[in-house]
């Protein structure tokens, strides 16, 4: 059993920067697989970024590339998002997951056992 808890949300002017962390307790495989996603108002949850625990690259959607960064603290089983250039259309519930174990990341939400409760990042214009 792994339980997720995320931290940092907040309100942001466009184009700052905010860091959302997530603290991972339990048993934490070296081969899972953890990765943030994040549900706007009226949209589905979207995958952001993620990232085996141990091994490999993190990987990123394709409208985060080069604004966020995916990072993890194996010794406090805490992962970070680092979200710089915000825009308004990053506002969203940010949730942390986990999955326990995978050959790659993946990138939908039916693939992942645990989830924490979210944090809200609003972006303002």
């Amino acid at each position: 059993q792994v339980q997720l808890v995320e931290s940092g949300g907040g309100l942001v002017q466009t184009g700052g920067s905010l860091r959302v962390s997530c603290v991972a307790s339990g048993r934490i495989f070296s081969t899972a697989s953890l990765a943030w996603f994040r549900q706007a108002p009226g949209k589905e949850r979207e995958f952001v970024a993620g990232k085996r625990w141990r091994y490999g690259n993190a990987i990123y959607a394709d409208s985060v590339t080069g604004r966020f960064t995916f990072s993890s603290d194996n010794v406090r089983n805490t992962v970070y998002l680092q979200m710089t250039s915000l825009k308004p259309e990053d506002t969203a519930v940010y949730f942390c997951a986990a999955k326990s174990s995978s050959v790659g990341v993946p990138t939908t939400t039916g693939a992942y056992d645990y989830w924490g409760p979210g944090t809200q990042v609003t972006v303002s214009s």
